[in-house]
């Protein structure tokens, strides 16, 4: 089978358990680039921390971002763009304002936060690997700020540290809401974004307009968010530390992030590969 485009997720695809690229990670990318195959990065980090990465791997393709709602290669272009309405997020913010959370709205260009001094959730905030160039405004009422300025962004991450609250969050939200899917990035955060939007939808909709056919493409992840886009491209790869629900709907298991999962996967899959012409 001759394989046109490469999709990776990035914190715990390509990135180690230390946010860190190896080298051998660089090569592989590089490799299979050389090959003439499409490579894609799909997160659910913002536009520019994911350009951040596609930067120090070479790739200046197309990204899915936003957890699918934002695809571009360059921010003002986008290819594609799911935004959740700005009256929503208003009611969703006033919503969380009764629960011991913080809440990130997260714009292509810029982050809004609320302001919380629990050191536990400025972790949180922390942890994004943002560049330094991408605006995190905090705010002391999110409310406030949003009557001010309406957002519509393309989606809204929630920190809670206590699992009960999170739980009883997305209840609410569930009832309440139409038009967004919420979504258990881990356990204690929620990730909100329009309902319309997945990433297997998104990376389908890029390899169509790239003339791709989908069983011409490989996908490898490490989340249950992932399971539905290894569950349908011509090679969905989990990595070796990946639940047992991806690894069940995958057609193959590579090695865990810290085994350079991802070289092995190239190395395997690509080797033999002649160069394609997109």
């Amino acid at each position: 089978m001759i394989y046109r485009m490469l999709a990776l997720n990035i914190d715990g695809t390509l990135l180690r358990s230390n946010g860190r690229l190896t080298r051998e990670t660089k090569e592989s990318i590089e490799y299979v680039a050389n090959k003439g195959v499409y490579i894609t990065l799909v997160s659910s980090r913002n536009f520019q921390s994911t350009k951040k990465i596609a930067k120090a791997l070479k790739v200046n393709t197309a990204l899915i971002t936003h957890s699918g709602a934002f695809i571009a290669s360059n921010i003002d272009e986008p290819i594609y763009e799911r935004r959740i309405d700005h009256n929503t997020v208003y009611d969703l913010v006033a919503l969380s304002e009764n629960y011991p959370c913080q809440v990130r709205i997260v714009h292509e260009k810029y982050s809004l936060i609320n302001r919380q001094k629990d050191y536990m959730m400025a972790k949180f905030i922390l942890g994004y690997g943002d560049p330094v160039f991408y605006p995190i405004r905090y705010v002391e009422s999110l409310t406030e700020q949003l009557q001010e300025e309406p957002v519509s962004p393309p989606n809204i991450d929630i920190y809670f540290p206590h699992e009960k609250d999170m739980a009883d969050f997305k209840k609410h939200c569930e009832e309440q809401f139409s038009g967004i899917s919420i979504l258990n990035k881990d356990e204690q955060t929620l990730v909100i974004i329009p309902s319309s939007v997945s990433r297997n939808k998104s990376l389908q909709l890029l390899a169509k307009q790239l003339n791709i056919p989908y069983d011409e493409v490989v996908a490898v992840g490490n989340s249950n968010a992932d399971i539905e886009m290894i569950k349908n491209v011509g090679l969905g790869v989990a990595m070796g530390h990946a639940p047992k629900e991806l690894k069940e709907a995958a057609n193959w298991v590579t090695r865990s992030n810290d085994q350079n999962g991802v070289p092995y996967m190239v190395k395997e899959v690509f080797r033999k590969q002649l160069r394609v012409q997109l």
